[in-house]
């Protein structure tokens, strides 16, 4: 068997002292940015793995982060988490870091269990999903100076521009303003939209990627498209009854942009082809169904989650004031994918 790349190999590697790369693998923030960067490439390339158990001994820290195993939901949108966590294991796993999963019942009980890891020192930091207005998990492990970053924005707990706070979300606006755009370059015109009850921040975001893009390049008024767009809980059977409401209220769609893939399936079932869809996750039935769908990118999700949480700001809130050079918020540009649902029959060149 050949040998294991050793820190000295890193170090020649890299062109720095053994000392450097200890530093990049343990106090990355002391190490100047290009400096650890050669580091990581250096790593990456030599498939250089510290050792776990010595490096916990070292730095007195578990290595580990905390992350909430979310319910399945309805079995279709509700994947994406399920994909998030794969992504965030396996990158974490590369940087020598630990997945721990519990579960929790509700907020409150996630909090008890976030002060049953802390006090056990079981984690040095926590990866909050499902984020919602005020969120008061948000709230608890800012008060508790916990290292924390958030995959969804604050929605209300701070100002999302806040350098204090950490998270990484996907551009929903984007997501749906490009969707809007493709359908409205196919020749189409009466475009609704089907989303979730408001108030909801990942919701409420989406639709207004729709209404924009109606109003910007539809040619349309803001009164006139109050008819075109339908709240329902996110079901696939919800969807198909949004549709069947669009269609009475408005006279007809020839289109319809969606906040989820549950919502487009049953929008998609209940149209037919004469009746363009676009959903929203891209997950694997939006694939077998041939639906169209705006995929989140979550590779880039959980490297953005991770370079929060080990980078310069080591997951943690600024309360001092100190200008902040480097971001604090990652926003992931989403990525439509085209499929069969984008073109109905009757616009088909």
């Amino acid at each position: 068997m050949a040998n294991l790349p050793t820190i000295l190999d890193v170090a020649l590697a890299a062109g720095v002292s053994r000392q450097t790369v200890s530093n990049v693998l343990n106090s990355p923030d002391i190490v100047r940015p290009a400096t650890r960067e050669r580091v990581q490439s250096a790593i990456s390339e030599l498939g250089y793995r510290p050792h776990a158990s010595a490096r916990r001994l070292r730095t007195r820290k578990s290595s580990t982060i905390g992350i909430r195993l979310d319910p399945v939901t309805n079995g279709i949108s509700g994947s994406v988490l399920d994909r998030f966590l794969h992504e965030l294991t396996a990158q974490a796993d590369r940087l020598g870091l630990r997945i721990l999963l519990f579960t929790a019942t509700d907020p409150e009980d996630e909090i008890q269990q976030f002060r049953r890891l802390r006090d056990g020192a079981d984690v040095d930091s926590f990866v909050l999903t499902s984020t919602f207005h005020d969120d008061p998990r948000i709230r608890w492990l800012i008060e508790n100076g916990e290292s924390f970053v958030t995959f969804g924005r604050p929605w209300g707990a701070d100002d999302m521009s806040d350098p204090h706070h950490l998270w990484v979300d996907v551009d929903g606006y984007s997501g749906l303003r490009d969707a809007t755009r493709h359908l409205l370059g196919q020749g189409l015109r009466r475009i609704g939209y089907i989303g979730w009850p408001s108030p909801s921040g990942t919701g409420d975001d989406r639709r207004r990627g729709w209404h924009d893009t109606m109003i910007a390049e539809g040619g349309w008024s803001a009164t006139d498209l109050d008819p075109f767009q339908v709240a329902k809980v996110d079901s696939v059977s919800n969807g198909a009854e949004a549709l069947a409401a669009l269609q009475l209220a408005t006279g007809g769609v020839d289109g319809v942009v969606c906040a989820s893939d549950s919502l487009a399936l049953g929008a998609r079932m209940a149209g037919g082809p004469g009746v363009a869809v676009i959903g929203f996750d891209d997950t694997p039935v939006a694939a077998a169904m041939g639906i169209a769908s705006v995929e989140q990118q979550l590779d880039l999700v959980a490297a953005g989650v991770l370079e929060l949480l080990t980078g310069a700001h080591g997951g943690k809130v600024q309360r001092d004031g100190t200008p902040v050079s480097d971001p604090r918020h990652r926003l992931v540009a989403p990525r439509l994918v085209v499929r069969d649902s984008a073109a109905p029959h009757s616009v088909q060149r």
